[in-house]
């Protein structure tokens, strides 16, 4: 299966601009590029379809170019917004710019060679312009008209309460001028993005065949001697939703990010593991390399013995590894096992605190270990696992207590510092599910 073909299998095609594309992806290596907006210091998991298909192209001899936003930043795509944005200050643009760098240079291979990919800055390229050449050399090939048949335009434009101010209204403008810039500076024949960047890839087409076109005229060359260059096309990939319409990678306690110190390994398997399964095949496809056998194989696992969750385990192991990397993945699978076994034991501190951030916890004097320690049913009242001591002896003998993720049976059991796990604590845990954290200082 070739590149193109590959893409299609997996969903990732979903609009181009050229019937050539497909023999373009499948023949000589090319240079093609993806923008990423710095909202913020750090990428989110949405941004690895866009990332992962840039690695795709690489993996396959084309040269990928990651344009992170210095100067459209400080406008805002209007694209799928429905009010603006929040202008950013130079210093968190900055700052945002050099965090998403350093994100992208994990994922794409950057040494110097054929297929070495590039981190680039599009201020880098805005700085030299005023405002009245860039009216001059760029505004004049956009009509008003044009522009607002786009849809990230018009749909603004139809909200009569929130509208679109003139600065986003130019943001198209600033983004077509990458693709032209590129195309100049570094041989880019092609752009993707998300299906919401149609009217923003489509626009940068226009411009660079126009702006070639217009300097051609100038320096006296025929229409017909066209190039490579003069020639760009554009491909658009899926928005990632779930089958419930809601965006992937969007948690009630917020987004799941590509920085462990945001969101740590652990967490994202997690996210991952707990995929639908209405979703899960959909995602194996976006984000893993695996063979369209090895693919096949887990659609029929999920088909005939789906409690196995075979798609699920094989999409957060694939996943966990490709962002974080062997290492923390194992991390990760370690604590994920000890979630309800004795295995608790071999996690460190920060794994384990990581694992039940979530679970109540209460803070307790060291002191109170001391001699005899505490009694273990004095603890179940305290956290208010159980309503009374005579309720904690009850479920100690019907086996519904656990210390450690052990079991506990004796209803006479007292709680010392050799019980304490990494980081002075402890974990109590009732019947399944029900986890409280005991801290001690």
């Amino acid at each position: 299966m070739n590149l193109f073909e590959d893409l299609q299998s997996r969903g990732l095609v979903k609009q181009f601009t050229d019937p050539a594309i497909p023999a373009l992806v499948n023949g000589s290596p090319l240079t093609l590029y993806c923008g990423f907006d710095p909202t913020s210091d750090s990428l989110h998991i949405g941004h690895l379809l866009p990332l992962m298909t840039l690695k795709r192209f690489q993996l396959k001899g084309h040269r990928p170019i990651a344009v992170v936003g210095g100067a459209t930043g400080m406008i805002g795509d209007p694209s799928g917004k429905s009010q603006e944005r929040n202008l950013l200050t130079e210093e968190v643009l900055e700052k945002n710019v050099a965090g998403i760098r350093a994100v992208i240079s994990r994922f794409l291979d950057l040494k110097p060679g054929p297929s070495g990919g590039k981190v680039v800055n599009n201020a880098d390229w805005f700085k030299g312009h005023s405002y009245i050449n860039f009216l001059r050399d760029v505004g004049k090939h956009f009509t008003i008209n044009h522009m607002m048949a786009k849809e990230s335009v018009r749909a603004r434009l139809e909200d009569r309460e929130h509208g679109i101010s003139y600065t986003e209204f130019s943001y198209m403008l600033l983004q077509a001028y990458d693709f032209y810039s590129l195309n100049e500076q570094e041989n880019c024949t092609l752009q993707i993005g998300g299906s919401d960047q149609w009217g923003n890839i489509t626009a940068g087409i226009e411009l660079t065949r126009r702006m070639r076109a217009a300097q051609e005229h100038k320096e006296g060359h025929a229409p017909e001697n066209t190039t490579e260059k003069d020639h760009v096309y554009g491909i658009t990939l899926p928005l990632v939703l779930k089958s419930d319409g809601t965006k992937f990678g969007k948690t009630e306690s917020g987004a799941i990010w590509l920085n462990a110190d945001k969101t740590s390994p652990y967490r994202l398997y997690q996210f991952l593991v707990q995929t639908a399964d209405a979703d899960v095949m959909t995602f194996v496809k976006y984000f893993t390399f695996l063979s369209q056998e090895r693919m096949a194989e887990l659609e029929t696992s999920m088909k005939t013995q789906p409690e196995k969750r075979e798609a699920q385990n094989a999409l957060a192991r694939e996943l966990t590894c490709f962002v974080h990397g062997e290492e923390e993945l194992a991390r990760a699978e370690r604590a994920s096992a000890a979630l309800f076994g004795a295995g608790i034991r071999e996690l460190d501190e920060k794994t384990l605190l990581d694992v039940f951030s979530e679970a109540p916890s209460t803070r307790r004097g060291k002191s109170s270990l001391a001699g005899a320690g505490v009694a273990l049913a004095d603890l179940l009242v305290e956290t208010a696992l159980v309503a009374s001591k005579g309720a904690a002896r009850k479920e100690i003998t019907a086996g519904g207590i656990y210390l450690n993720n052990e079991r506990v049976t004796d209803v006479a059991k007292a709680v010392t510092a050799s019980d304490l796990l990494p980081g002075a604590t402890l974990l109590l845990r009732k019947g399944k599910r029900t986890y409280h954290l005991v801290r001690f200082e």
